[in-house]
């Protein structure tokens, strides 16, 4: 069987591919890239020690590629249900989206500024649809339980969950928020991260939860 930290990136990996998969690339800002240059934090909006790192994508690559295999499930798509909602309607190319990293010791966030709004509703049908399963990469081996639970602390409107698996009884979790701000939407992902070299200390969920709200207040005050 798989060890714990593979199967969170197995679990997480599509998340940060799919929320990459429109990023800005090099060259003259167009609309709306423009737009998603202004309106998206950087290391400025965060108190110093903290990591900031704006994430850039080769361009023409596939969504997935280098990316760890999706874990099978039982309910069929539940290991990356979420993702596979904004899949459906992603937009691609240069300017469709934005996206960063945020780094603490206690916690790595990918946030995902994108150019079109999210299907919230499918979101949600999807977390209740998939709120107990179990994944596994081997349909013959026993599969690990992970639950989906709903967030709360986030404002109206938005979605957010934390994602539980256990394996030998111990709990490891990941967390996503989901959320249209005007035009545009906001999607984030964090997982515990140790990293002592990192002088600001997080807290999941709640760091994770108030970088989603710094991101969306500043969208909405640009």
């Amino acid at each position: 069987m798989a060890g714990r930290g593979a199967i969170i990136t197995a679990l997480a990996a599509t998340a940060l591919v799919v929320a990459g998969c429109g990023s800005t690339v090099a060259g003259s800002a167009t609309w709306p890239g423009a737009t998603l240059k202004k309106v998206t934090l950087g290391a400025a909006d965060f108190p110093p020690g903290v990591n900031v790192d704006r994430i850039v994508e080769r361009p023409g690559l596939p969504d997935g590629a280098g990316a760890p295999p999706s874990m099978l499930s039982r309910p069929e798509g539940c290991a990356n249900v979420l993702t596979n909602v904004i899949a459906e309607s992603a937009e691609r190319g240069p300017g469709a989206a934005a996206k960063y990293s945020v780094g603490y010791n206690g916690a790595r966030i990918v946030m995902t500024v994108l150019s079109w709004r999210l299907d919230l509703g499918k979101l949600e049908a999807a977390a209740v649809r998939c709120a107990n399963f179990e994944a596994f990469f081997d349909a013959a081996a026993k599969g690990i339980p992970i639950t989906t639970t709903e967030l709360s602390g986030v404002e109206n409107g938005a979605l957010a969950y934390q994602q539980t698996m256990r394996l030998n009884g111990s709990p490891s979790s990941v967390y996503m928020a989901f959320m249209n701000v005007g035009r545009l939407a906001v999607f984030g992902i964090a997982f515990p991260t140790s990293d002592p070299r990192i002088e600001a200390k997080a807290s999941l969920p709640q760091t994770f939860l108030d970088v989603v709200a710094k991101q969306a207040a500043k969208i909405r005050a640009t």
